[in-house]
């Protein structure tokens, strides 16, 4: 059987990635620049910034990737790429920079979703098993996704406010950790105790997920701590809201776990770099006998090598985009499949 190729490119937020993946499982290459440092002084992504060191760079990590990888466009099927969610002006550089390579090349152009990408990402690890579950943890999503074959996804509960890695870095900020805070917050909580008493957030029999209260009240503590003279401990109080976290998203993944009757569960998004997190999930799966895949850290956060993963399918099942693919930045994982001809 000849071997698929998918040129991929990634720029859905502060991330400037191209990837070349054979057969929906192999990274022959992937070039990422990140602008980790640009936003960092400013706490956070500044939109506007991020789509202007993407137009900067993109044509750079194309040509870094082909090289790399000893391949031209000759050697390639097709063109994957990220249209949402995301940011959109980031978004628009990506696509713009697909439309033309897919105009210029005639090969054909695959929209890919972000968070299918996050999802895919899996793939680098392992074969999927069916029926299973994901758990997407990111900066923009919390969600308990249900697939019974390949590129189906059926949202089974998400958050109904903040993400979980939204309230990471929130939380970081309150206690005056720098951006990004989620992993020095998941460092920290490796060696404090667990000595703040936080709510629960949604302990409820819905999948749904909610986290603006728990950051409320992280914010509430440390303010009339302050108030009173007394000292945060850092450590701890890291340690107290992971734990926290990790308690809800584990205990409403084990219980759809049940419900579902699962062979298998991902875990996916730059929150499944957490190592709490990991721990807790392959406790808990263990315990269920249900194998746990997760990916690679290196495919955690933004990549384009998940895009091309996810493209691979896509393209399979014969998604492809006109020149009309525009950014959508609110995009839902249940519209996978708008572009389908």
């Amino acid at each position: 059987m000849k071997d698929t190729y998918i040129f991929s490119i990634e720029t859905s937020c502060d991330e400037t990635s191209c990837s070349i993946i054979k057969n929906g499982n192999t990274d022959v290459a992937t070039v990422t620049a990140t602008q980790i440092d640009i936003h960092k002084k400013f706490g956070g992504v500044v939109p506007e910034i991020a789509s202007r060191n993407h137009t900067k760079v993109i044509t750079m990590v194309f040509e870094e990737c082909l090289k790399k990888a000893n391949m031209s466009f000759n050697d390639i099927d097709a063109i994957a790429v990220t249209y949402g969610p995301g940011l959109n002006g980031a978004l628009l550089v990506g696509i713009e920079a697909a439309k033309a390579l897919s105009f210029s090349t005639g090969k054909p152009l695959i929209p890919v979703n972000h968070m299918a990408g996050h999802i895919y990402a899996n793939k680098f690890s392992g074969e999927f098993k069916f029926p299973l579950l994901a758990l997407v943890v990111s900066g923009g999503h919390t969600e308990i996704i249900y697939m019974d074959r390949e590129y189906s996804f059926k949202k089974v509960g998400g958050t109904l406010d903040d993400s979980v890695g939204e309230a990471y870095d929130k939380v970081a900020r309150v206690i005056g950790i720098p951006y990004p805070g989620g992993p020095l917050m998941d460092k920290m909580a490796q060696v404090g105790n667990h000595s703040y008493d936080l709510p629960i957030p949604k302990d409820d029999n819905t999948y749904d997920f909610s986290f603006s209260g728990i950051k409320s009240a992280v914010i509430n503590l440390v303010h009339n701590e302050k108030q009173r003279g007394r000292i945060i401990n850092k450590e701890d109080l890291a340690t107290s809201f992971q734990e926290t976290v990790i308690g809800i998203l584990v205990k409403k993944t084990k219980r759809a776990i049940k419900e579902y009757g699962v062979k298998q569960l991902l875990v996916a998004g730059g929150v499944s770099a957490n190592s709490g997190l990991r721990k807790e999930l392959e406790k808990a799966c263990k315990e269920l006998d249900v194998e746990l895949l997760k990916p690679e850290i290196r495919y955690c956060t933004d990549n384009a090598a998940m895009i091309g993963a996810a493209g691979y399918y896509a393209y399979k099942r014969g998604d492809r985009a006109g020149f009309e693919l525009n950014p959508e930045p609110g995009l839902d994982l249940d519209k996978e499949g708008v572009y389908s001809e």
